[in-house]
């Protein structure tokens, strides 16, 4: 499939479009992203050079945090904006051009369809699956900003158990930058439930350099922000899922009030 400009895109007509909403019609404040929703591979690609194994593994998606994102979403009647496609063809939350947008190597793993990829190549790849997705997330937030809609931006991710083979002990974790006002009500609430090993911008942190989702669509436009990190072996099954959406959509719930919500300074 050759673009307008010329370039060719790794997405062939027929191919699943990169952006899934759900509940595009939610009423809720909080919207949430979820950037490696899906592990989508663009035939073109093949299997990037890679056995089944590893297209099944945390270095090709967030396990798990499909079905908590859906569940979220539906139970404060909220809308999601996901993205479909591989992090190993462009991983949609890190700034196009560093090394780890399209990885060579994702923790132990080399990734041979991506060694030697051209600029041009890697240009198809963000025209077709890393653009779209932001665009909608730019949108939506355009719209709601218009509408004079209260919005808070919140990123789903889940985390691998081990990495590296070093055991990360938290269940779920806080990730944030700039935004001072929802991650210390959701470290707060989340330590307060009894049973939990809360991180606090662990097991990462946000930042320009590693993230994009919330330095761009939430910090740039001054909405109130958080990410959330799962592990995955909690939510790996959908009674896991099932069970971390109940209790994100209760703290949520009770943290909502507490956020003064108004239209952010910046637009």
């Amino acid at each position: 499939m050759t673009l307008p400009d010329g370039n060719i895109s790794p997405l062939e007509p027929g191919n699943i479009a990169p952006v899934h909403q759900y509940n595009a019609a939610g009423r809720s404040p909080f919207l949430f992203t979820c950037d490696h929703y899906g592990r989508l591979i663009p035939p073109s690609l093949g299997d990037l050079g890679l056995p089944s194994g590893e297209l099944v593994r945390h270095i090709a998606w967030d396990i798990g945090i499909a079905g908590v994102a859906e569940r979220l979403a539906q139970a404060l009647d909220a809308h999601l904006i996901a993205q479909r496609y591989s992090r190993l063809v462009i991983d949609c939350n890190r700034p196009p051009g560093v090394a780890s947008s399209i990885p060579i190597l994702s923790e132990a793993t080399t990734i041979p369809g991506n060694e030697g990829l051209s600029r041009e190549m890697a240009e198809a790849r963000r025209r077709a699956i890393f653009d779209p997705y932001h665009h909608c997330i730019d949108a939506v937030i355009a719209q709601r900003l218009a509408e004079q809609r209260p919005t808070v931006l919140v990123a789903l991710h889940s985390f691998t158990p081990v990495y590296a083979g070093i055991a990360r002990p938290w269940h779920i974790g806080t990730l944030y930058h700039r935004g001072k006002l929802l991650p210390p009500l959701l470290l707060k609430a989340l330590r307060a439930e009894g049973d939990l090993v809360v991180g606090d911008n662990e097991p990462y942190a946000v930042s320009d350099q590693t993230d994009y989702t919330i330095p761009v669509h939430g910090e740039a436009r001054g909405l109130t922000n958080s990410g959330i990190e799962i592990r995955q072996d909690l939510v790996a099954d959908e009674s896991g899922q099932q069970q971390w959406a109940e209790r994100l959509a209760r703290i949520l719930g009770e943290i909502e009030p507490l956020l003064g919500l108004h239209l952010p300074l910046m637009s």
